[in-house]
């Protein structure tokens, strides 16, 4: 039996955060464009994001997929993608707080105090750095190092497109801590303080996102500081790069809905040549190719949700789901700014932003390209089977 019917439960949250979604994000969207064609930095204030998650955590909505014993609501994958969904119906990168890096909770006791509990507080910030300038989608290819010096490693290199880098009070940094070894047991994750020396300085992108480069000088970190285990950091990276990329899609779903519940509006309110445009089979099409590049979509995602919930290895369905949300997000925002024609192309309407915000998804986490590789070798060395997506 397929049953593709939401809980009581994931109704609930979902409507919850439509709701919240409709009544505190979508109206703050016309200030925050028109402070952006002023100049201003673009999205949401530290302060109002602050204020927003506060409102949130009123309702008890915290920690999406934070463990209960952790004050979180330790839902399922399945949920956290529906409320991705909802979450990209507008184009304001907004999260609920209670969150930490999933490799955080690797964090031994005295970690755990310092770092691990005071991040999904939101009292600490912290970053993932892995990205080098000449190590991308090859992980494998980092070249910072950590030297051993007593009870201290020396750390030094340089990370860049880093997310949150510059905002970071500490970073996740990974480091060659054996070049013989490599990515086989070569590498190690070292939790990071900015104030034992690094430094970051933003990058500026044609989107809302500042990722951020970080310069490592000899910056001694203790023994103490390293995550997990010595040698053990790539596969802690992988456990990082792989721990939701169908979350980055789902958002992908939200932002087509909404982009073509406006296609329709529009389609239907402007007229040409004495008809309105929703008569034209040219645009018909367009906005049932949307519709169901859409669906589509949305199965996608929710299948690797719940192959993640179900405990199977959802990385081919991840995979799967990045490609073709990358690919017909972009298609979609395109003909909706076609069906808009010059007004589309303003800085007036929220359509121009997502152009620019969804073409990132084709990037980062694991380009197109990445994904294509991943999908063609599982299927070529018989890892997965045609077919096989339902078991």
């Amino acid at each position: 039996m397929v049953d593709f019917a939401l809980t009581d439960e994931q109704k609930g949250v979902r409507d919850w955060v439509r709701t919240f979604v409709e009544r505190e994000l979508i109206p703050r969207e016309n200030e925050v464009l028109r402070r952006e064609r002023a100049g201003a930095a673009p999205g949401l204030t530290a302060d109002e994001s602050d204020e927003l998650r506060a409102l949130a955590r009123k309702s008890d909505f915290w920690g999406v997929q934070t463990p209960v014993e952790y004050g979180g609501m330790g839902l399922d994958a399945v949920s956290a993608a529906i409320i991705e969904c909802e979450l990209g119906r507008t184009f304001l990168t907004f999260k609920f707080g209670g969150e930490a890096d999933n490799i955080l909770f690797h964090a031994n006791p005295l970690q755990r105090e310092r770092y691990l509990l005071p991040t999904i507080e939101g009292e600490r910030r912290s970053c993932f750095a892995i990205t080098e300038p000449g190590a991308g989608s090859d992980a494998k290819a980092i070249r910072t190092r950590a030297v051993r010096d007593g009870d201290s490693w020396v750390i030094n290199g340089e990370k860049t497109f880093i997310t949150g880098g510059h905002e970071a009070d500490f970073a996740l940094v990974f480091a060659v801590t054996d070049p013989d070894k490599g990515a086989d047991g070569g590498v190690t994750c070292f939790i990071v303080d900015r104030d034992m020396g690094w430094t970051s300085e933003p990058i500026d992108t044609m989107g809302e996102r500042r990722p951020a480069s970080l310069v490592f000088d000899d910056v001694r970190v203790p023994h103490a500081n390293i995550l997990g285990e010595e040698g053990n950091g790539f596969r802690l990276a992988m456990q990082w790069i792989g721990k939701g990329r169908y979350l980055l899609p789902a958002r992908a779903v939200g932002a087509c809905e909404r982009l073509l519940g406006m296609a329709l509006r529009y389609a239907k309110e402007r007229s040409t040549f004495g008809a309105p445009i929703s008569d034209r089979q040219a645009i018909q099409w367009m906005i049932a190719d949307s519709q169901v590049e859409t669906e589509a979509l949305r199965l996608l995602v929710l299948q690797a949700a719940w192959q993640v919930d179900a405990g199977a290895d959802s990385r081919h369905a991840q995979s799967i789901a990045k490609l073709y949300g990358g690919q017909k997000a972009n298609e979609i925002v395109d003909r909706v700014m076609q069906i808009h024609g010059g007004m589309g192309y303003t800085r007036e309407l929220p359509i121009e932003r997502w152009y620019r915000d969804l073409r990132l998804l084709r990037i980062y986490e694991g380009t197109d390209e990445i994904q294509r590789r991943t999908i063609a070798r599982d299927l070529l060395t018989g890892r997965v089977k045609v077919g096989s997506s339902l078991g």
